[in-house]
């Protein structure tokens, strides 16, 4: 088995190997990248989430400090309480978060209100537990600013309060209440390039949002951090989450572009390692198809021979060498004149040569004599075909030649066979009709006998007349003739000659054959019925031969009628024109021919006679198909059997 491919080695793994660290390490960067990302923006989250905390934590501080300052005014001062209301809106007006400010005296109750807002008493013990007494009550008894837990207000919004308390000379003497909003603080403390990336919320302990500085849709997964918000405390935490991610589609596209960039380089050492396989495996194809040729050609007994368009030869194969006797470097090169060209027939190869180059050269092929280097003359059976290359265009000539010489030598050893056969057959069919012949011989031999006796007679007694005479020699001569005409077709029939092919006329071949075939018809009691209209053309055929294919037939029908009754016994021979040709018909009212026989009818040597050769009807056929003939068997539905043979007009024959 042939390997097309060698071992792997470290070299042809070395592009792939790269490729793949180069994917791999790219794909190593992207994580630590995008973890150092990851990393470096949870700290920066971490950072302005202190920075808002610690902004709002100061902001707040700065409201208690005015606030403080504030109470400590309240304090100081006696008479009318209106007196402070300018300086509780001037603190109102200065900060948006602040949606109400209570000034409440030690019992409870509303002194000033800014806003205007609820009167009486708002802060009592008996009310219950709420956020805002709470508070009051840790400012109390801390004697500082308290906050207090977050609630709901009336409008739905979460606050808180920031409860500073008052002291006059004599201790405190009454409670600064702040109503803070927790939306307005963040609207109004949070930056918006903080809203712009984050989503600042404030939550409870369980989680609840209570305000948010934008509500927006934050993506998944969440990325956070929540700090507790105090002041004011109670639970409550800040909590910043991002919703904005940095686009980082530059960044993304140039990473797409190197693996885009690797995935081809990947695919080119693919299509380029398939294509390098590909082609292995064709060049291991071509060379084994050419071993295959090669051997194929050694084994040849044809010659083969390639010529250019100029006509020098291009290409010979061994068995050409072998049947010339030249060698391939003695004859690739050459041209006209080929020193295999015998120099007596000169004119005849230079215009067979002539005739391959102007392209026309036989498709049958064409027979031509060539010289051996050792001088010695052969006859050979020249095919040329173009020959055409891979793209399509003629380059030259391909020859394929056969010698011959022993074929034809072979073919005239056979024809002499053949006709000597035939000879033979047509002396067998004679010996057969002997006895007849020699009965049908004795018939006007013993009239001339008779007649010449009786003539002789005649002219002794005296008596006879010059016209009796006459007319008994008349009678004598017209029985010599039949005699004659007897042995003439007979001596015709069995001499040995060349056959001499010429038109003739079938009528007249088988008006002899009937008249050969007679007596021994009347012999056996048999009836000869032909049917040979006028008008038919001339069979260009040789006669003796035809005659004999009619004899053969006749005389197979007369013997497969032997066990016919004799009132049935008919030989029907008919002639008819068919197709510009001649169709010959004899047929018997025999016991006909059966299917088994049938397959072997034509087959040398076969016969149904007890004495026969088994060679009548084969030779019968070749002479017919040597004629350009047909000749076959019908069965007829009312019994007998039926020999057909055909043969070409004499006008349409070659």
């Amino acid at each position: 088995m042939v390997r097309l491919f060698e071992p792997r080695t470290a070299v042809q793994f070395m592009p792939v190997v790269a490729m793949a660290l180069v994917v791999v390490l790219l794909g190593v960067f992207m994580a630590v990248l995008n973890r150092s990302e990851r990393e470096e923006e949870q700290l920066t989250l971490i950072k302005d989430v202190l920075w808002v905390e610690q902004t709002l934590h100061f902001q707040l501080n700065s409201d208690v400090e005015k606030l403080q300052g504030l109470a400590d005014t309240l304090g100081r001062g006696d008479g009318d309480p209106a007196v402070h209301l300018p300086a509780l809106r001037h603190v109102v007006a200065t900060n948006p978060a602040l949606e109400q400010l209570l000034w409440l005296d030690s019992g409870g109750t509303v002194v000033l209100s800014v806003p205007p807002g609820p009167e009486g008493r708002v802060v009592d013990d008996a009310f219950g537990p709420n956020p805002r007494v709470d508070a009051v009550m840790m400012a109390r008894s801390l004697g500082r600013p308290a906050y207090s837990a977050a609630y709901r207000q009336m409008g739905g919004g979460w606050a808180f309060d920031a409860v500073v308390p008052v002291f006059d000379g004599t201790g405190m003497s009454g409670i600064l209440v702040a109503v803070v909003s927790l939306d307005a603080f963040l609207a109004h403390h949070v930056p918006w390039w903080i809203a712009g990336r984050y989503q600042v919320e404030v939550v409870d302990a369980l989680g609840t949002v209570l305000a948010a500085k934008s509500r927006v849709t934050v993506p998944e997964p969440r990325r956070s951090h929540a700090i507790p918000f105090d002041p004011p405390g109670g639970g409550l935490a800040l909590v910043a989450t991002i919703h904005q991610i940095p686009s980082n589609a530059v960044r993304n596209a140039l990473l797409v572009a190197i693996f885009a960039l690797t995935a081809l380089a990947l695919f080119s050492l693919w299509t380029v390692r398939r294509h390098i396989g590909r082609r292995l495996r064709a060049e291991q194809a071509l060379r084994d198809e050419h071993a295959f040729r090669k051997a194929m050609e050694d084994s040849l007994t044809v010659g083969m021979r390639a010529r250019d368009l100029a006509g020098r030869v291009t290409y010979v194969n061994p068995a050409f060498c072998r049947m010339f006797g030249w060698g391939p470097d003695e004859l690739i090169g050459h041209g006209p004149v080929m020193p295999y060209w015998p120099p007596e027939d000169m004119d005849k190869v230079k215009a067979a040569f002539d005739t391959v180059m102007a392209g026309q050269a036989p498709p049958d092929g064409f027979e031509i004599r060539f010289m051996r280097r050792n001088g010695e003359r052969f006859d050979a059976l020249v095919y040329e075909a173009p020959l055409i290359d891979a793209d399509g265009r003629q380059t030259g000539w391909m020859a394929s030649i056969l010698d011959i010489t022993e074929r034809k030598r072979e073919a005239e050893l056979a024809r002499h066979q053949q006709e000597r056969l035939q000879q033979t057959a047509r002396l067998i069919t004679m010996g057969e009709m002997a006895s007849t012949l020699a009965h049908e011989l004795n018939q006007p031999l013993a009239a001339i006998a008779s007649y010449s006796t009786g003539c002789l007679n005649r002219l002794r007694s005296d008596a006879s007349s010059r016209d009796e005479v006459i007319v008994a020699l008349e009678k004598l001569a017209q029985q010599a003739r039949r005699a004659g005409q007897i042995i003439r077709r007979v001596h015709d029939f069995v001499r040995k000659r060349e056959p001499n092919v010429a038109p003739c006329d079938i009528i007249e071949v088988m008006e002899d054959s009937v008249a050969l075939l007679s007596p021994d018809a009347r012999k056996h009691g048999v009836q000869i019925e032909v049917e040979a209209p006028g008008g038919t053309p001339p069979v260009r055929a040789d006669r003796i031969l035809i005659q004999q294919v009619i004899l053969n037939l006749m005389r197979n029908g007369m013997e497969a009628m032997a066990h016919t009754p004799r009132d049935r016994r008919l030989l029907h021979v008919s002639v008819a024109v068919q197709n510009g040709g001649v169709l010959v018909r004899v047929r018997d009212s025999g016991s006909g021919i059966g299917p088994e026989v049938e397959k072997t009818l034509f087959s040398p040597f076969f016969t149904t006679k007890t004495e026969g050769m088994g060679m009548g009807l084969n030779i019968c056929r070749s002479i017919v198909e040597h004629h350009r003939g047909r000749l076959w068997h019908e069965t007829p539905d009312d019994g007998g059997a039926v020999f057909v043979f055909t043969l070409p007009a004499a006008e349409d024959t070659p």
